[in-house]
């Protein structure tokens, strides 16, 4: 389909559309995603009667803005399985070389196929070229999907090939935009993907029913419904005690293909041994898959009648842990009408009481060979114990689908107790490292264990033990299991006993003023040792103030911590300097010599320790800005950009204000650059 081709179609798919599709809905085998023909890789499909129906909005990536004119048309689906990876071509040719028709490839692994007019995410490739002539995927088709185009043969009509998925399902949609047409032929090749089944079809089981009229045989593969004769003349038994009279296939009435037959006999075979042979009946051919090859002529298949008994419980599926469902297994289905809703057919014994709350099954057929029993609350408790059946509030037990009882019996089943993950550890603390051992105790049977250690290393042993820094914050992580039943804990270790010596101090006073200075050691510590140089010393944790000589020098001093944990003999160590200036009174130079001798060689405010918020600007003589600084360490080397100023004049401005007067003080000046 095209939004372009004429404007006539133009019109009309826009009505179309508008009128909310006035085409009929497609019943048809093969005109629906959900009754797709199934593809053999080798075979050839005609189609030469395409019956008008469908106009299903559909989604085409990149293209869908084209006034909703896309949609699947009078359309014919092919479904196929990706058997080995690679790519898939194919090619669609008109009966009638000016058709054009349409395409568009889904993956539908695992989903419904409806949902493919809602799921464009499906979507793997195709092409609504307005071209007519051939159309499909080969090596040198384009790599995208060619919208909807005027019909002037320029537009591409094939696509790259797409890359299938081994395991994947696919379904291909052949669309046509007009409702007359001569049909198309439909082949798949020039790809390395093999979309062949390569398995050979064979029969698989035969079960007899109740009466033992009816046997029930299943096929390793689907099968073309049309292979099969409605009189059953493909099979016979042996002994020849009776003759086979229909075979009808499930699934043929809304599909192509089956792997389930139905064989109806002349009368019920007695108790006994027989076997079910297949060949080649009335149609020339035993039975045949979608590429045609046959099961072969005169296989059979044992089966075993007897006389239907009572239909015991089978067996228990595996107990999990803490189990409040337990699912029965039977040999033959029971009948749904048959369970009690409350769980009365059924009672436990064991260590701990139980209490039987409800059991059910799924009745979708109205018989099932699984029955499940819900608990009122998990057994925990590990031990022996005994599920009982006997008749219920309905006044009989289970009944099989040959109408008999289930007769009273008892299941014994085993359970095993939950488990913990807790664990515990020890620390043998270092001074900078900690050896820790983690360990668990292996209660209610755990045979199981995974550590894990900051997200990398792990053990696998009851214990384990690890080496961790001193100071530092760990995730330990352990799984446990008995192999029933499993457990996770998590627990965060911070360790803090390193011992790291550290002081926060200014690096600069004023002779006036004390050194305050703030202990950030972290780590178990119990002995301090400050030494201020040759001034003073202390053994507190948090020293009271120090003050300095004034002896107008500019001073220096080492500020010393030493800091120990005696139980653990650890001892850590700090140092800093400290400046201690000559004075701090603020002011700026009269002159400076940039010559990099070492003196005078920068202009700045001089001993500014003491100014907050500081605005330091320099000007030449037309008032340009040569120097600005909001820190008074920061100094003026008497260049701009680099390039040396001249010698000469300069005006300054100092803004700041005092820290310890809280005053706003402002000078202004002027300063002699000299070289």
């Amino acid at each position: 389909m095209t939004a372009y081709r004429t404007a006539a179609y133009l019109f009309l798919a826009i009505f179309l559309f508008s009128a909310g599709r006035g085409l009929s809905q497609c019943t048809v085998l093969g005109q629906n995603p959900n009754t797709a023909f199934p593809v053999c890789g080798t075979t050839v499909f005609e189609q030469t009667n395409v019956p008008i129906c469908g106009d299903m909005t559909l989604a085409v990536p990149g293209c869908s803005g084209a006034g909703g004119a896309y949609a699947d048309k009078n359309p014919f689906w092919y479904r196929f399985t990706c058997f080995q990876a690679g790519s898939l071509g194919f090619v669609i040719t008109p009966k009638d070389i000016t058709d054009d028709y349409d395409w568009q490839l889904y993956d539908i692994t695992s989903i419904d196929p409806l949902l493919i007019y809602t799921t464009p995410s499906t979507i793997v490739t195709g092409n609504w070229s307005g071209s007519s002539g051939t159309t499909g995927a080969s090596g040198s088709g384009v790599d995208f999907i060619q919208c909807a185009s005027p019909a002037d043969g320029h537009a591409p009509t094939f696509a790259a090939m797409p890359e299938l998925i081994v395991g994947h399902t696919y379904i291909l949609l052949v669309s046509h935009f007009t409702d007359s047409q001569s049909g198309y032929s439909l082949s798949f090749g020039g790809g390395t993907a093999v979309i062949t089944d390569p398995k050979e079809p064979h029969l698989q089981t035969v079960t007899p029913d109740c009466d033992g009229k009816k046997l029930t045989l299943k096929l390793n593969k689907k099968m073309k419904c049309g292979s099969l004769s409605t009189t059953g003349s493909e099979f016979s038994i042996s002994p020849a005690v009776c003759t086979v009279v229909s075979a009808v296939a499930t699934n043929c009435s809304t599909g192509f293909d089956f792997d389930e037959v139905v064989i109806t006999l002349s009368t019920p075979v007695p108790s006994g041994d027989y076997e079910l042979v297949i060949k080649n009946g009335s149609d020339a051919n035993t039975l045949l898959d979608n590429c045609d090859r046959t099961v072969p002529e005169t296989e059979h298949l044992p089966f075993k009648y007897s006389v239907p008994q009572p239909t015991p419980i089978d067996s228990i599926e595996r107990i999990g842990c803490a189990p409040d469902l337990l699912k029965l297994h039977f040999s033959k289905k029971i009948a749904c009408g048959s369970i009690a809703a409350d769980g009365s057919d059924f009672t436990i014994t064991g260590p701990t009481p139980v209490t039987v709350a409800t059991a059910f099954t799924d009745c979708t057929t109205g018989f099932n060979d699984v029955i499940t029993v819900r608990l009122s609350a998990p057994i925990y408790t590990a031990g022996n114990y005994v599920l009982s059946v006997r008749p219920g509030t309905d006044g009989n037990t289970v009944i099989d689908q040959c109408g008999l009882q289930t007769p009273p019996q008892t299941v014994p089943f085993t359970t095993v107790d939950t488990v913990s993950a807790r664990f515990t550890y020890t620390n043998a603390l270092g001074c900078r490292n900690d050896t820790l051992t983690f360990a668990h105790d292996g209660a209610n049977g755990v045979n199981s264990w995974n550590w894990l250690f900051n997200n990398n290393g792990s053990a696998t042993t009851p214990s384990h033990t690890i080496v961790f820094p001193g100071s530092s914050s760990n995730t330990i992580q352990l799984i446990v299991s008995n192999g029933t039943c499993s457990d996770t804990a998590n627990n965060t270790v911070i360790l803090d006993n390193e011992v790291k010596a550290s002081f926060d101090m200014p690096s600069v006073i004023c002779p006036e003023d004390p050194l305050i200075v703030t202990n950030t050691t972290t780590g178990l510590v119990d002995v301090w040792k400050w030494n201020f140089d040759v001034i003073a010393s202390s053994n507190s944790k948090d020293p009271q103030p120090v003050f300095f000589p004034n002896t107008n020098i500019e001073s220096a001093y080492t500020i010393k911590l030493l800091a120990t944990n005696t139980a653990l003999g650890c001892t850590d160590s700090v140092k800093h300097r400290l400046k201690v200036l000559n004075n701090c009174y603020i002011a700026v130079p009269t002159a400076f010599t940039p010559n990099n001798d070492g003196r005078n060689d920068y202009l700045y405010p001089n001993n500014a320790i003491k100014a907050e918020n500081l605005e330091f600007t320099v000007y030449n003589r037309w008032g340009q800005v040569v120097f600005h600084s909001r820190d008074w360490t920061q100094k003026w080397d008497g260049t701009i950009g680099g390039i040396p100023q001249a010698s000469g004049v300069y005006v300054w401005m100092l803004e700041y204000t005092h820290r310890d007067t809280k005053q706003r003080v402002f000078q202004k000046g002027t300063t002699t650059l000299i070289r």
